[in-house]
């Protein structure tokens, strides 16, 4: 069972420009779906850059570890994800599939299959059936256009309620420079590297070397910053791709990490992760809030984010929110029981701008009428200082409703 889309989705999408060197295609292989889209290309011009960060889950899919063995090489020429199936803990057979997946696409495209890319969503456990794309991958190359970006992201939905794209510009050497991304995910979601799949394209000239250091430290404070059910995908990827086409314009070959030029573009991209990870949470499955957690005067940044998480991850929080119910003990409970250095009388809690708890007991102008109010908006923040220190940490989450139960009780129905 799908939910019907999302209360807290974008309202418009915004206009994707075209990026040279990318076109794009989709089609219908019936993977599993009948009556839709359900496999996505991407095809990218000659020396295109390319960099992923990749799920930390010791059962990876076979397009998993596919695509970390492709990255050695740094290049890139095309892109293929199919919905309806993961094609994850599928042992030799999923092997064969990503094999035969890249040969029929290098058939289909003319791409060397060691630079070709694939990604899969769907159900675990599963056979993927590589042969269904046959075929359907020589039409969607004939008919790639660079305008596709926002039907490539529909056609690798599984319980998305809406695709989710983004777009950003910056000047690189006094050139504007275009990204464009997409992601998809709605459930499984935790921050251990990144989200469901995401895909990012740019036109920069960045070598895949500093493509990589970029998008590493980028995905710390957006995908590895985010998390709906506390549960790590076998299939987390993000891959970003960049054709270099810029440089006909004029824009600088970025070929070190440490390149001054790349401040624009750093922002740029770490505005463009987040976008999309706010989406990934705003879709996240029965989800009717968007919740922010900010940790303050934690002894350290990384006991800041482990406290954060435990107060994001604890379904009696994420149901109280559901629920309206301003229940601040339960955030005292996943301070608590995080493990990280906490004292009781020093710890304050907030949720928007009001102050319910303050050293070690309920805020002598705690108003409950005032945060019940509060507690029916779409947007919750919840701010915890532990006054410890100067770690601080932010993460994002959404309540825990019946539909999630419904969504992930159906899925294979």
């Amino acid at each position: 069972m799908i939910a019907a889309v999302s209360p807290l989705a974008p309202k418009s999408f915004p206009e994707l420009p075209e990026i040279e060197g990318v076109r794009f295609a989709t089609g219908a292989a019936g993977i599993r779906y009948k009556d839709r889209t359900d496999v996505m290309l991407a095809l990218f011009d000659k020396g295109t850059q390319a960099a992923g960060v990749f799920t930390k889950s010791k059962c990876p899919s076979a397009p998993v570890d596919w695509c970390r063995a492709r990255l050695k090489g740094g290049k890139a020429r095309a892109l293929i994800v199919n919905s309806g199936n993961a094609n994850a803990f599928t042992g030799k057979a999923g092997a064969q599939a990503v094999k035969l997946t890249a040969a029929l696409a290098a058939k289909a495209t003319g791409a060397p299959a060691n630079e070709i890319f694939l990604a899969s969503t769907g159900v675990i456990g599963e056979p993927l059936d590589a042969s269904k794309f046959d075929g359907v991958l020589e039409k969607m190359s004939a008919h790639a256009a660079p305008d596709g970006l926002l039907e490539a992201a529909k056609a690798i939905m599984t319980t998305d309620t809406f695709p989710k794209v983004a777009t950003a510009s910056a000047m690189l050497g006094g050139v504007e420079i275009t990204l464009s991304g997409m992601a998809k995910g709605a459930g499984m979601i935790a921050p251990d590297m990144a989200t469901m799949l995401a895909f990012v394209f740019t036109d920069a000239p960045i070598a895949s070397a500093v493509l990589q250091s970029m998008l590493a430290k980028s995905v710390q404070d957006s995908f590895n910053a985010i998390t709906i059910d506390s549960d790590t995908s076998t299939s987390d990827t993000l891959l970003l791709f960049a054709t270099g086409a810029a440089a006909k314009r004029g824009a600088p070959k970025i070929v070190t990490a440490n390149d001054r030029r790349l401040a624009p573009f750093k922002q740029a991209l770490n505005r463009l992760l987040l976008d999309l990870a706010y989406q990934v949470v705003k879709d996240g499955e029965g989800a009717r809030k968007f919740v922010e957690v900010q940790v303050t005067g934690a002894a350290s940044a990384s006991a800041a984010k482990k406290i954060a998480l435990s107060i994001a991850n604890s379904p009696l929080v994420k149901t109280a929110i559901a629920g309206e119910d301003a229940n601040w003990g339960r955030v005292v409970m996943a301070v608590g029981k995080a493990g990280e250095r906490a004292e009781r009388d020093k710890l304050a809690i907030w949720f928007g701008g009001i102050r319910v708890a303050h050293k070690g007991q309920r805020d002598p102008a705690y108003d409950e009428a005032k945060v019940s109010a509060l507690m029916r908006e779409e947007e919750i923040l919840i701010r915890v200082d532990l006054g410890l220190g100067k770690g601080m940490a932010k993460v994002w989450t959404c309540d825990l409703t019946k539909e999630y139960v419904a969504i992930n009780g159906d899925y294979r129905s």
